[in-house]
């Protein structure tokens, strides 16, 4: 129900600020520095066999290119408030760009795999801090009523960017040499420098700002948590989880560091990270939302090239072209989310986001091996219109109701938990997928018996068609090899099935949630409900 009340969304003075520049050059500024951190979130996944073979490395510890990138992206993320308030955030901004380039470059004439390592880890501690920062400039550049548009500026280089990275790595690649999906970042983060410098300035607030000293022992508590958390979850099923004394431990050193952080940040005088906006409702729902849409968008973003590569027989760059369609249907429905926040609630569009989320994910779950490329790029569409109409909302939703000098560091948050989600869906798709398979594939085979006709009918026809080609006793290990990959192929088939399905009830188990946030009015102002 509705109050008459209608309460400010922040101090007058700070509403007050506006920059000098036109709102949209700053965010032309920020958004190409966010777009490119989130792009190589993804754009290295496709290009992994390649930097193993050229460095002379395994699969596995080319992957560790992109767990050392996560990590120390991850650790920077919730310090970027303190950090902006020390040093100021247009020059911390300036900064993080600056070292992202350059690690691009380190990243791209990388002689070995140490090197590499090295130089990726260097360019997540720049880009940790370059997406929670623009998303506070845009907060603030914006008046209220164009804070929806802000956030969908946002959400383009959040969404969009995943979706771009496996085409452009997968091209690159192909085409050209790994090392340019590195060595691409270096004019861009040069231009977004230029703009930053010309642009961006800091609120009063950020420039008369005293923080106190670095709160060291919770950015440790804050590093071990979240090295030992993506360890877990990026290595968990290769070492079959719980059954192996090392994840064990690991796991147990992760929650140990998440309980003693939230000890220290809630007792001391100056914390690392400010908990108290979790007291705000908007802000801690939708941070809760936020997980479990990226854990949705990030299980579809691997499970969906997967099925296409290793069931359908795509290339990586044919996979990344297929699912494309998922960026231009967010590309078209985020600007329009953004102008419907001012005449709509804005839980009504997040609730319609999800449901077409859920659709989409619904649709995916009836595939088969006889579809064609229309079958997934439709329901790509829709996805990418359902992230727009969700995103966009829940985004401008989650930090309507905060202060100004609140929003810096609530983005470092709200970022992370993104960041986590995303962590999370993938581990649990990548876990499913493999013990899925593994489930189908023994209840399938338990009907394969000298009893079962049909079976007995099938074997026998591939036996006589092989036979005059390879002798009767090779057709006989023949059939049964074709059988065995068919039951294979099935099985995993079927898993892939069941993850869309599981994706699609998560995602409608968080419609009510969405209304349990207060709506806010196009001028900046909340209902109380």
């Amino acid at each position: 129900m509705k109050s008459d009340s209608k309460l400010p969304s922040g101090p007058s003075a700070a509403e007050e600020w506006r920059p000098k520049a036109n709102p949209w050059l700053i965010a032309c500024a920020v958004m190409l520095g966010t777009f490119l951190e989130i792009l190589d979130t993804t754009v290295v996944s496709v290009a992994i066999p390649n930097i193993a073979g050229s460095l002379a490395a395994t699969n596995e510890e080319a992957t560790r290119v992109l767990t050392c990138y996560l990590i120390a992206n991850a650790i920077v993320l919730p310090a970027s408030a303190w950090l902006s308030l020390r040093f100021g955030r247009k020059r911390f901004l300036l900064a993080c760009t600056g070292l992202f380039t350059f690690a691009s470059f380190l990243c791209g004439i990388a002689p070995s795999m140490g090197f590499l390592l090295l130089a990726a880890a260097l360019q997540g501690i720049g880009g940790g801090a370059m997406v929670p920062l623009s998303q506070a400039i845009l907060l603030e550049s914006f008046p209220p009523a164009k804070r929806g548009m802000a956030m969908a500026m946002f959400g383009l280089g959040v969404v969009v960017a995943p979706v771009v990275g496996p085409v452009l790595g997968g091209w690159l690649t192909d085409n050209y040499s790994w090392r340019w999906i590195f060595e691409i970042n270096i004019p861009i983060g040069i231009a977004a420098c230029i703009l930053m410098a010309r642009y961006v300035e800091d609120p009063p607030y950020i420039r008369d700002a005293k923080p106190g000293p670095l709160d060291g022992v919770g950015l440790g508590f804050l590093s071990l948590w979240l090295a030992t958390l993506q360890i877990v979850l990026d290595n968990g099923q290769r070492a079959d989880w719980f059954g192996s004394a090392w994840i064990v431990w690991l796991t147990v050193i992760s929650v140990a560091a998440l309980a003693m952080l939230l000890v220290r940040e809630l007792r001391t005088k100056n914390p690392l990270i400010d908990l108290r906006v979790f007291l705000d409702r908007n802000f801690w729902i939708g941070s809760a939302l936020m997980t479990v849409l990226c854990a949705a968008m990030y299980s579809s973003i691997i499970g969906l090239p997967l099925f296409l590569q290793t069931l359908m027989g795509y290339s990586a760059e044919l996979s990344g072209l297929a699912t494309a369609p998922r960026g231009i249907g967010a590309a078209i429905a985020m600007p329009v989310a953004g102008y419907l926040m001012s005449y709509v609630d804005g839980r009504r569009l997040i609730v319609f986001g999800v449901c077409l989320l859920g659709l989409a994910s619904f649709l995916l779950g009836g595939v088969n091996l006889d579809i064609s490329a229309e079958s997934v790029v439709w329901p790509c569409v829709v996805q990418g219109i359902g992230i727009g109409f969700a995103m966009v909302p829940l985004m401008t939703l989650a930090m309507s109701t905060l202060r100004n000098e609140q929003i810096g560091n609530a983005s470092g948050l709200f970022n992370l938990v993104r960041n986590v989600g995303g962590s999370i869906g993938i581990a649990m798709t990548t876990t499913y997928l493999a013990r899925g398979a593994q489930s189908h594939y023994s209840l399938m085979v338990s009907h394969l018996t000298p009893y079962d006709p049909v079976y007995q009918q099938r074997l026998a026809a591939l036996q006589g068609g092989l036979t005059p080609l390879a002798g009767a006793p090779q057709a006989q290990h023949q059939a049964h090899g074709i059988v065995q990959g068919i039951v294979l192929q099935q099985a995993s088939l079927s898993a892939f099935i069941d993850t869309f399905y599981w994706t699609a009830l998560a995602l409608a188990l968080c419609i009510p949630w969405a209304f349990l946030m207060k709506k806010v009015l196009s001028r900046g102002t909340v209902a109380a409900h």
